[in-house]
């Protein structure tokens, strides 16, 4: 039986802004309080094994890092036709495992009535163990507005939650935004750029 809507954060958390999308689907739960007909789903990069859940939902909404070219925390939303099921082109690290899905969700009959897409320009994947740079992080209550907008437009309104209010978590309490900020070594204990003996190796062999 299909579900109304799916909302989907997908991305790393272990690398910078490419964790946006989880943070935000992370925060759309935080804020609002929505019917049971609507699901939110912490995706992280399980690409195909996310198929079941995209081929379940009458209209999907998606939140992910996407490389529009554009300063730093900038959101641009596509929907439907303008998101890309069939491409060449990646502009997200993880469009190959989602634009997989929506392919097989063509070929079988099975794609969402509505997709939209609510991306933001990254500022840096390339931090291991880093978190979402300030300007992405700041843009995250405008993405959750938006995604609510959105649901409400589809006809899946929202309760917006009292202050509070607790709730679920998505995930394991360790991956929350704070918690996952309090425990990161910083960058003098950890290299986060890879492990310097084997890049002591690498720069050996080059010579």
């Amino acid at each position: 039986m299909r579900c109304e809507a799916l909302v989907l954060g997908i991305g790393n958390l272990l690398w910078a802004d490419e964790g946006f999308g989880v943070r935000a689907v992370e925060a759309l739960h935080a804020a609002y309080a929505f019917p049971d007909t609507v699901a939110l789903v912490d995706g992280g990069t399980q690409g195909l094994y996310l198929y079941p859940f995209v081929a379940s939902a009458r209209r999907v909404l998606v939140f992910d890092a996407i490389d529009f070219h554009l300063p730093a925390g900038t959101i641009k939303v596509l929907r439907d036709g303008d998101v890309p099921a069939w491409s060449v082109t990646r502009m997200s690290p993880h469009q190959n495992g989602f634009n997989d899905v929506l392919a097989l969700a063509q070929l079988r009959g099975e794609s969402p009535e509505r997709v939209t897409l609510v991306g933001v320009q990254p500022q840096e994947l390339e931090d291991l163990g880093g978190s979402v740079r300030t300007s992405v992080k700041a843009r995250i209550p405008a993405a959750v507005d938006i995604a609510a907008r959105e649901l409400a437009g589809w006809g899946l309104p929202a309760r917006r939650r009292a202050p509070d209010e607790t709730c679920p978590p998505l995930n394991a309490s360790t991956l929350a935004l704070d918690a996952y900020e309090r425990g990161r070594p910083d960058e003098a204990s950890a290299c986060r750029i890879g492990d310097p003996r084997v890049l002591a190796r690498s720069l050996s062999a080059q010579e």
